[in-house]
């Protein structure tokens, strides 16, 4: 059960119910991660304009889908897993890339680099070094790539967040943690 409210797109303001009516053009449906948010139309307004932004971007679909499973895996956030990993799939990704994506694995070299770029941001809290950097360059990433790959982080950290505090229902098909399971035994309930 979730621990916020789930606004209800039919029930609410208009500065609301105009955003969510967006969000159900975009996806056919509106999910619940953006009726948890939709508590605050800024918030709401926030994600959703970072999500349109981002999906204008020089980073493929695949590739931002990539990330997000990578980084939630990483955060244990099923809601995030399952969906991104749906919507990998509709941007291209076979199972096996999502799944090898998970564990910041990628057969292509530079989505490799990507992933393995993204998780070390995750992982030190933003902290990296100048090798860390160097090797995203190395592997062909503009300077525009490089801040879409942090932006990329950055929403799907404010996501993860959303979903694993407030305890979003799934409303995706399932997916099976790889790393991110670890996490979550560890991790205080209640």
């Amino acid at each position: 059960m979730s621990r916020i409210p789930l606004v209800n797109p039919d029930d609410t303001t208009p500065d609301r119910k105009a955003t969510l009516t967006d969000i159900n053009a975009a996806f056919g449906a509106t999910p619940n991660m953006f009726k948890a948010v939709a508590n605050s139309p800024a918030a709401l307004q926030g994600m959703w304009g970072l999500f349109g932004a981002l999906g204008k971007g020089v980073i493929p679909a695949k590739l931002g889908e990539q990330i997000a499973v990578a980084v939630a895996d990483r955060n244990a956030c099923s809601y995030c897993l399952a969906a991104h990993t749906a919507l990998g799939r509709k941007a291209g990704a076979s199972g096996d890339e999502m799944t090898e994506a998970q564990a910041g694995r990628s057969g292509d070299p530079r989505t490799a680099a990507a992933l393995v770029f993204a998780l070390k941001v995750v992982d030190g809290r933003g902290q990296v070094g100048d090798s860390d950097v160097q090797a995203l360059r190395d592997a062909g990433f503009s300077d525009e790539e490089l801040m879409e790959i942090l932006a990329h982080v950055a929403l799907n950290l404010f996501t993860n967040y959303v979903n694993v505090a407030f305890a979003v229902p799934l409303d995706f098909p399932a997916v099976k943690f790889q790393r991110g399971v670890e996490r979550a035994q560890s991790l205080p309930t209640g």
